[in-house]
């Protein structure tokens, strides 16, 4: 049976680690073209040399390919400004888009927590690579106990954030605080973004803060298995994602002002949760320390896996 055609739009750092991981890993799917707009672009010159159809002409470029109508999903890697315009032009055409910028034109898919709600849609927006290492954690407490709020920070490497990610850092925030209650659980949700400048590079850290009404210590052991269950879900598409320490559970200090954080009504939290991640890059394109757009692609590759093989199931 013959593999689906997918094309990506953005022969940055993002665009060409996909597309290897397409050409290295993939099974139901397969490269049918690498669309970019610097015609000496890396990427671009990568995709030449492995026969991927490419061109530098944007998304016209892509729709004027002689294999476009061979192609049934196509990848955004650009930016959410870009992906806006780019929906437009091939929301007509019948083509499944994978955004994996904040514009979040569809709805908030990460792979472990939600795909199988969203299938179907035209549309599927990847969240941000804070959200994709963060909100499976929110969602795997919140599987057990109501999560009053949550609060994330994702810690990268400087060096790899590129044009795009420094452009899109409002929308980071926005669209991965919305996620955080939209699919994490939350009651109410906030995200930060680090770029530290360190070198040598450091790998993507991402802490998760949770308040929760837990006074029952039999509920805290199920919160922790069911965060470790999550790490090992996360990890089976992501290998280089994990727990740097155990799931830390502790009593919220009476005096502690934590009203402010909690949407009005709300049952004062017993007990902060807090779970400490790492995710290193496969190395595929990237660098290691890069774990921050291995995510991205490693969960927008997951998503289109899926997605071909449900068609291939339907035929």
């Amino acid at each position: 049976m013959s593999k689906t055609k997918v094309a990506i739009i953005g022969s940055g750092n993002i665009g060409t680690d996909l597309m290897i991981k397409v050409m290295q890993t993939a099974q139901h799917v397969e490269m049918g073209a690498l669309v970019g707009i610097d015609p000496d672009s890396d990427g671009l010159a990568r995709a030449r040399d492995l026969g991927v159809p490419t061109t530098h002409e944007g998304v016209d470029g892509l729709i004027a390919l002689p294999g476009f109508d061979e192609i049934d999903i196509v990848f955004d890697a650009t930016s959410a400004k870009a992906h806006v315009v780019n929906a437009e032009r091939l929301r007509p055409l019948g083509k499944r888009l994978i955004d994996l910028t904040p514009a979040a034109i569809g709805p908030y898919v990460i792979p472990a927590v939600n795909i199988d709600e969203h299938l179907d849609a035209p549309n599927l927006n990847m969240v941000t690579c804070g959200g994709q290492a963060t909100i499976p954690i929110v969602a795997a407490i919140s599987r057990v106990v109501p999560v009053e709020y949550a609060e994330i920070v994702a810690s990268i490497s400087s060096k790899s954030a590129g044009p795009g990610t420094r452009a899109n850092i409002d929308e980071f925030t926005e669209t991965t605080s919305g996620a955080i209650t939209a699919v994490g659980g939350a009651k109410r949700g906030k995200a930060i973004i680090i770029l530290n400048p360190a070198e040598p590079p450091l790998m993507m850290r991402d802490t998760v803060f949770a308040l929760v009404h837990a006074p029952d210590p039999a509920v805290h052991d199920e919160i922790r298995a069911s965060v470790e269950k999550m790490v090992a879900d996360v990890a089976a598409y992501v290998p280089g994602y994990q727990l740097v320490q155990k799931v830390q559970i502790a009593e919220v200090p009476a005096d502690q002002p934590v009203e402010t954080l909690l949407v009005d009504g709300a049952e004062r939290p017993t007990h902060q949760v807090s779970v400490f991640l790492q995710v290193t890059g496969a190395g595929h394109y990237l660098p290691a320390y890069a774990g921050n757009l291995d995510i991205m692609t490693s969960a927008g590759l997951q998503v289109a896996e899926r997605i071909a093989a449900a068609k291939e199931s339907a035929l």
